[in-house]
C-alpha cells in the first residue's frame, strides 16, 4: 500500500494524459532504435541512438515531474522571463548558431546544444495565455488584446521565421487557434486573416521571383563544373581568395539565401505530373520517395517493429519521417492508433481546461495541447504526401535533443494545471 501512494504522489495529475505520454514514449524507443540504424552502422554502436534517445526521455520525464507539482499560479510569473529569454536567444542564433541544413537554428552552451525556438514557442504560448486570460471581458477578450498579442507575436514569429518557415508557421497557427479560444472577436480575426493571406501571396511571389528554380540551380552548378575542369585542365591552381569572394557574394544574399530551399519544397509539392515508377529519380526526391514505399508497402499490421526496410534508404528516417516508418512497421493500425493519441490528448485538455475556474491555467493547457499536437499533425501529412517537407518531428516520438525535453515539459505544465488549477464549482476531481 505504502508503494501504491509512493507512485501516486510521483504520478500526480491527470491519468489519461500519462498514459498518452507514456505509450508515445514506448512507440519513440521503439521505432527510434529501428529507424535510427543507419546512425548505428556509421557509429558501429548499433543501441548508442536508442540508447540515448531513452536517457533524453527520461530526464525529460524528470523534468515533466518536476513541473507538474509545481502550482500552476507560478507560471504566470515566467512571462515576465520567458519573452526577454526567448528574443535573446533567437537573436543570439543569427550571430554565433551553427548552422543544421543551411540555417542558423542551434546555440551551443556549454557543449549543450539549445534550438531557441523551441524556448519561442513555449514563451509565445505562455504570453498569449497570459493577456487573454488578463483582459477578458463578459463580451469577450478587451480588443487591446488582439494588438498586444499581435505584437509579441510579431517579435518573435518575425525572428524565427527567416531560419525556420515551418516553425513560424506552425507559432502563428496556434496563436490564432488560442485567439478563438480566448474569444478575440471574429472582426479582428477575419482582418487577421486578410493580412496574412495578402502577405502570403507577397511572399510566395517573392519566393518565385527571387529564389531560383531547379533547373537553374542544375545549370549554374554545371557551369561551375565546367569552369573549374577547364582550370585544372589547364593547370592552374585555383585561387582560394576568388573562390571565398564567390561564397561571401552567396551569403550576402542574407535572409532570402533560403528562398531556393522553399521554392524547390513549393515546386515539388505543387507539381501533379503523374512519374512512372522507373523513371522516379530517388536520388533527389528520396525523402518523398521511400516514405511513399514505406506507406505503400506497409498494409494493415505492418511488417513488425524492428522489420522496415525503408529506414536505410530514407533521410531523417528518425526525426522529419518517423511516421512514415510508423506505418511500414506498424501498419494503418499502427499509424492510426499514433494519431488517436495525438487526438485524445487534445480532446482530454480541453477537458482539462472546461473545468478550470479561471481562464489562464484553461488557456495555457489549450496552447501548450495545440503546439504539440498541430505539430504533430503537420510532420503526419509531410509524411504521407498531403503537405510540402517541412522539418518538424513528431513530437515526444520522433528522435530530438531540445525538443523531447521541452515537449515533456509541455506534459508536465499540463499535468500540474489538471492538479492544482482552481476548479468550477460542481466540478469533481
Amino acid at each position: 500500500m505504502e508503494k501504491v501512494k509512493q507512485l501516486k504522489n510521483v504520478f500526480k495529475g491527470d491519468h489519461i494524459i500519462w498514459m498518452i505520454f507514456f505509450a508515445l514514449c514506448m512507440i519513440s524507443v521503439v521505432e527510434v532504435y529501428s529507424s535510427s540504424a543507419s546512425l548505428g552502422f556509421k557509429s558501429g554502436n548499433y543501441w548508442f541512438p536508442a540508447f540515448y534517445h531513452t536517457a533524453l526521455l527520461g530526464v525529460g520525464t524528470v523534468a515533466m515531474v518536476f513541473v507538474s507539482v509545481i502550482p500552476c499560479r507560478y507560471f504566470k510569473l515566467l512571462t515576465s522571463i520567458m519573452l526577454p529569454l526567448s528574443v535573446l536567444l533567437l537573436i543570439l542564433v543569427y550571430i554565433i548558431g551553427t548552422k543544421a541544413n543551411d540555417a542558423n537554428r542551434w546555440l551551443n552552451i556549454a557543449g549543450i546544444p539549445l534550438q531557441p525556438s523551441e524556448v519561442a514557442k513555449g514563451a509565445l504560448v505562455l504570453a498569449t495565455a497570459h493577456i487573454l486570460s488578463q483582459m477578458q471581458t463578459p463580451r469577450g477578450a478587451d480588443p487591446r488584446a488582439f494588438w498586444v498579442v499581435m505584437g509579441i507575436s510579431g517579435v518573435l514569429i518575425g525572428l524565427v521565421l527567416p531560419e525556420n518557415f515551418s516553425t513560424a508557421a506552425l507559432m502563428g497557427v496556434v496563436v490564432f487557434m488560442m485567439m478563438v479560444i480566448g474569444r478575440v472577436s471574429w472582426k479582428h480575426l477575419s482582418y487577421l486573416i486578410s493580412v496574412v493571406m495578402f502577405l502570403a501571396m507577397m511572399g510566395i511571389m517573392m519566393i518565385f521571383v527571387l529564389g531560383k528554380s531547379k533547373a537553374e540551380i542544375e545549370i549554374e552548378q554545371a557551369k561551375e563544373d565546367i569552369q573549374r575542369t577547364e582550370v585544372v585542365a589547364e593547370g592552374v591552381t585555383i585561387d582560394k581568395k576568388a573562390m571565398a569572394q564567390e561564397k561571401a557574394s552567396n551569403s550576402r544574399r542574407g535572409i532570402f539565401h533560403r528562398f531556393d530551399l522553399w521554392r524547390a519544397r513549393i515546386d515539388k509539392f505543387l507539381d501533379d505530373k503523374e512519374v512512372p515508377p522507373e523513371e522516379f529519380d530517388l536520388d533527389k526526391d528520396g525523402q518523398v520517395g521511400h516514405a511513399k514505399i514505406a506507406i505503400a508497402s506497409s498494409k494493415f499490421l505492418g511488417v513488425g517493429p524492428g522489420n522496415s526496410e525503408q529506414r536505410d534508404f530514407l533521410p531523417l528516417a528518425f526525426s522529419d519521417f518517423i511516421y512514415a516508418i510508423i506505418f511500414e512497421e506498424l501498419g494503418w493500425l499502427g499509424a492510426g492508433f499514433v494519431a488517436l493519441l495525438y487526438i485524445s490528448l487534445i480532446f482530454r485538455t480541453g477537458i482539462i481546461a472546461r473545468r478550470c475556474a479561471n481562464a489562464f491555467p484553461a488557456y495555457l493547457a489549450m496552447g501548450l495541447a495545440l503546439m504539440i499536437v498541430v505539430q504533430a499533425l503537420f510532420n503526419m501529412c509531410v509524411a504521407v504526401g498531403l503537405a510540402p517537407v517541412t522539418g518538424q518531428p513528431l513530437p515526444l516520438i520522433s528522435k530530438g535533443g531540445t525538443s523531447s525535453i521541452i515537449n515533456c515539459v509541455y506534459i508536465g505544465v499540463i499535468l500540474s494545471i489538471s492538479r492544482t488549477a482552481k476548479k468550477k464549482e460542481g466540478v469533481s476531481e
